[in-house]
């Protein structure tokens, strides 16, 4: 992806399309991820035999696997939210069952009430069935529920098209741009016990 800086967001646009693929029962999780890699580094103009991309894509995997790691604010403020004692879930977009394996070796499972992947429940953010989903594994009505997650469109929007109170976790500051109506931002997760506490409780009053 060196060299391209549009990489990024090519490769998230391509993901959403062939894990709504693999949801929809068209591709199965290992196959989807080697026809992703082919169609992505299609699109930056190299046409990948499936046996090279899938060649590639192992080695991706191994080089993730290697350098998971957590922000630095993640154990603090999953330390803080279990000393509220508020219900906390995780939904991830992730479709197989490594997303579930990652969580634990990073030592994040004990902190999770529930776990929503969205290979298991048959959808992913923005669908608010899987935000439903969650709430309802938590006991919690949407109105009263607060998710937080560092994409605008799938995690913060469609948190606030849920019913939900949506937060942008924007690490890389402000972007010059408006706030989509009905949200809250936030630029670390150190912020987000004063948004829950004053700004979020205040709104729910």
């Amino acid at each position: 992806m060196v060299g391209n800086a549009d990489a990024w967001s090519l490769w998230q646009r391509i993901t959403d399309d062939h894990v709504a693929r693999q949801l929809a029962g068209e591709l199965q999780y290992d196959q989807m991820r080697n026809i992703r890699t082919q169609a992505f580094f299609s699109a930056l103009g190299e046409e990948l035999s499936l046996e090279e991309a899938t060649r590639r894509e192992l080695g991706r995997q191994e080089v993730l696997s290697a350098g998971w790691c957590l922000f630095a604010d993640a154990i603090p403020m999953l330390d803080w939210l279990r000393a509220t004692g508020l219900p906390i879930a995780a939904i991830s977009n992730a479709s197989g069952r490594h997303q579930r394996v990652k969580i634990a070796q990073l030592g994040l499972a004990e902190y999770f009430d529930a776990v929503l992947i969205a290979g298991e429940v048959g959808c992913a953010k923005p669908d608010r069935v899987i935000f439903h989903t969650a709430c309802l594994a938590l006991g919690v009505p949407p109105g009263d529920t607060v998710h937080v997650g560092d994409r605008l469109h799938a995690d913060a929007i469609g948190a606030r098209d849920a019913g939900m109170h949506g937060v942008w976790i924007n690490r890389t500051g402000p972007t010059g741009g408006t706030l989509p109506a009905g949200l809250s931002s936030i630029t670390t997760l150190a912020e987000l016990p004063e948004l829950l506490v004053c700004e979020l409780s205040a709104a729910t009053a």
